[in-house]
């Protein structure tokens, strides 16, 4: 083989539109399938992010404990992802995606029928539907790759943009819109409550499931693996212990050794056995020698640097605006519509104009526009106009999507065939790893800046007006520094940016001179 061939040349000879067993069928009705059903799970990342004033009153709990809605969310998937690709190679695409739709539907149901009283219950099924989303986003990934061209992947990936990106952008107001009136649906009321905002995925992840039998196909190649035990129970603890140490953090705080600081030690721990054992194994539980390339692993790093960015203002926000400017959840989730519909317009102009420049460009243009949109919202205070907020927070939104799927179709691009299914888990942990330590970050930094900048509780008292004044700046100081840890990633992906590779061709024959013939 040449060697300034790439390891896609033998993509070429595969026949698209056939799946594993030699049948053809619809890559776009499969294609629309996926991403209605991964769009599900990945709306419930987010969308509680305007229901949690209304979940700490509806479950009696503090905004520590309600967060946990979301960081055990991303707890349970952060573990899930890296077995993704074993279940990927192990089992039939078809019977995966049914399963993990069923799993997703369950999780909605339990959180739909939790009682008031029973907090753990609406948590358990947080986490089903998480494990579903572990499963599903992973996978739609290694499906684009098996079932389009290379030359195809930057607009497909664009279109997969829209769910990874959409989802959970468009998630707080989702849920704000659901919460805020009653809705009549094919003749059917649907009360404003937190509840509905499960009821109506319900129903959507329910069509999904029976047309799954009928549109989906087995389009990843299966073997016949067998599951490393110790692989497994290593990722599992290690992810899952390492994460759940940085949910803590928001209602311990950074120094509580039991909770937080041992749990993230005896995580990390677990992590490098889980590491070294991959490295020694012939058919490792998960391939992490795809991390060798290295423009991979720049995009990788990248890619969770920009999620960082995204969340440290997407899960703050709301409450801002709810808190500060005393909007209701609808009102705060209709100023982040527009910037969500942005990142779902944008993400597949993206992906088109990746095919074209390469990820260089965009990743730089993108990170520039997203600290320059973020860097007005340290200055947000209590007369900041509501159409200042929406127009920036679209500004950002615009930026994010110049970075999110040029980069995932690069990382992707970027490996044989063979290595996507690791690739895509790889990459996926990265991100699920990053929004859970940043979720915690921001939920304990604001916190403990909202709580030492609140004024004495005996001024409430003597002087109302004085004590209410006071509590509305230790929020802002709060907001201020969580918006500031956003600003903080973008620059420092928009520094990371610049080493990647300049052109599509040169990120290939980097990864040749890599990675050798395939």
């Amino acid at each position: 083989m040449d060697s300034t061939t790439t390891q896609h040349d033998h993509a070429a000879e595969k026949v698209y539109g056939v799946d594993i067993h030699g049948k053809k069928f619809s890559r776009w009705a499969m294609l629309i399938l996926i991403l209605v059903g991964t769009f599900a799970s990945m709306l419930m990342q987010t969308s509680l992010g305007t229901a949690i004033p209304t979940l700490m009153t509806d479950f009696d709990i503090s905004m520590s404990t309600a967060q946990q809605a979301t960081t055990w969310f991303l707890l349970a998937n952060g573990i899930m992802v890296p077995i993704s690709a074993y279940f990927a190679t192990k089992f039939p695409t078809r019977w995966l995606y049914s399963l993990s739709y069923i799993i997703l539907f369950a999780g909605m149901f339990l959180a739909y029928i939790a009682p008031t009283d029973a907090w753990w219950v609406f948590l358990a099924g947080r986490m089903f539907q998480a494990i579903a989303a572990g499963i599903t986003m992973p996978l739609m990934q290694v499906c684009l790759v098996n079932m389009f061209p290379p030359k195809q992947m930057g607009a497909v990936m664009g279109l997969g943009g829209i769910v990874v990106g959409l989802g959970p952008a468009i998630g707080p107001t989702f849920a704000g819109w659901l919460m805020s009136n009653d809705h009549v649906f094919l003749g059917i009321t649907l009360p404003g409550s937190w509840r509905t905002m499960f009821l109506v995925p319900m129903v959507i992840v329910a069509i999904v499931t029976v047309l799954s039998f009928f549109l989906m196909r087995d389009v990843v190649p299966n073997r016949p693996i067998k599951l490393d035990l110790i692989s497994l129970i290593e990722s599992v603890l290690g992810f899952g212990i390492f994460l759940w140490g940085f949910t803590n953090v928001s209602s311990d705080g950074w120094t509580k050794f039991s909770t937080v600081i041992l749990p993230i030690l005896i995580g990390v721990v677990f992590i490098a056995a889980f590491i070294l054992r991959q490295l020694h194994l012939d058919q490792p539980f998960l391939d992490i020698r795809v991390f060798k390339n290295r423009q991979f692993t720049l995009t990788t790093i990248i890619l969770a640097l920009a999620t960082m960015a995204m969340m440290g203002v997407e899960m703050m926000l709301p409450l801002y605006l709810q808190q500060v400017h005393a909007l209701s959840a609808f009102d705060s989730g209709l100023i982040l519509m527009p910037g969500a519909l942005m990142m779902g317009f944008i993400s597949p102009l993206a992906g088109v104009a990746f095919d074209k420049v390469g990820v260089r460009r965009l990743a730089i243009l993108g990170f520039s526009i997203l600290a320059l949109g973020t860097i007005p919202f340290l200055f947000f205070g209590t007369a900041t106009p509501d159409h200042f907020v929406t127009t920036l927070y679209g500004l950002r939104m615009f930026g994010i999507a110049m970075v999110m799927m040029p980069l995932t179709a690069s990382a992707m691009n970027a490996l044989p065939v063979n290595e996507v299914a690791d690739g895509t888990a790889s990459n996926s942990t990265a991100r699920s790893l990053a929004s859970a330590v940043v979720v915690a970050l921001l939920s304990s930094v604001t916190q403990n800046v909202i709580t030492n900048n609140m004024p004495a509780d005996s001024l409430q008292k003597t002087n109302p007006l004085k004590y209410a004044g006071g509590a509305i700046d230790g929020m802002l100081k709060g907001y201020h520094t969580s918006f500031a840890i956003g600003l903080a990633f973008a620059i420092v992906g928009f520094a990371a940016s610049f080493f990647l590779a300049k052109k599509k061709k040169e990120a290939t024959e980097l990864t040749v001179i890599e990675g050798g013939e395939k």
